[in-house]
């Protein structure tokens, strides 16, 4: 479970007493979960295009979640979060490569006979899909793909912020892109999930 840590930290999770600071997953683990996905469904198309989502989107899975397919614009590459953290909405990008599976997933759900009325990701009958639902889901995936980290909704936010740090993108665009009141949060959230710059210093040393 998680443990509450200070606003703007991400969490640490416990067990039977032990705690786990945040793992980052790399490109090859993502493409791993998203094959291991299956195919050949519209359950298998929606949860690749929702693990798009959490990983090149960075957003959080309630927010992901509370997507209608109003809210995203693949000609602009944008996606609106009405319902974000705190009730602030907010607009983020996402690239071509997950707006691909997401298409793929709107075609098969159009199939089903689901219409706009209903959320983004959810079930072949309209049900909403649970959060608790997602991170079985992302557990099972990832000891099916044989990645030795833990998977968890909040750990493709996490990758998502560390490959932007490690892509030399602003902080500020960072920032606006996980949804943080200020940049002195994301600064603080960086250095606790990707801190580049303790490792590259040290790594420079001879012996």
């Amino acid at each position: 479970m998680p443990r509450r840590t200070a606003r703007g930290e991400p969490p640490i999770f416990t067990n039977a007493g032990r705690r786990f600071p945040p793992e980052v997953l790399t490109d090859a683990e993502v493409r791993a979960l998203l094959a291991a996905c299956g195919d050949g469904t519209p359950t298998h198309a929606r949860n690749r295009a929702l693990i798009a989502v959490l990983y090149r989107g960075g957003l959080r899975v309630s927010e992901a979640l509370a997507l209608y397919p109003k809210d995203l614009d693949p000609a602009t590459g944008a996606v609106r979060v009405l319902w974000a953290k705190g009730g602030r909405a907010r607009t983020i990008g996402l690239d071509p490569g997950a707006f691909r599976l997401v298409g793929e997933w709107l075609r098969l759900r159009a199939g089903t006979g689901l219409d706009a009325r209903y959320p983004l990701f959810c079930t072949p009958r309209g049900r909403a899909v649970s959060s608790s639902y997602i991170r079985r889901l992302l557990n099972r995936l990832g000891e099916q793909a044989g990645i030795q980290k833990r998977v968890h909704p909040h750990g493709l936010r996490h990758t998502h912020a560390a490959q932007l740090r490690a892509e030399g993108v602003d902080i500020g665009i960072i920032s606006k892109q996980l949804g943080h009141r200020s940049i002195a949060t994301t600064a603080r959230y960086l250095d606790h999930i990707a801190p580049w710059a303790v490792v590259e210093a040290i790594r420079g040393r001879e012996w």
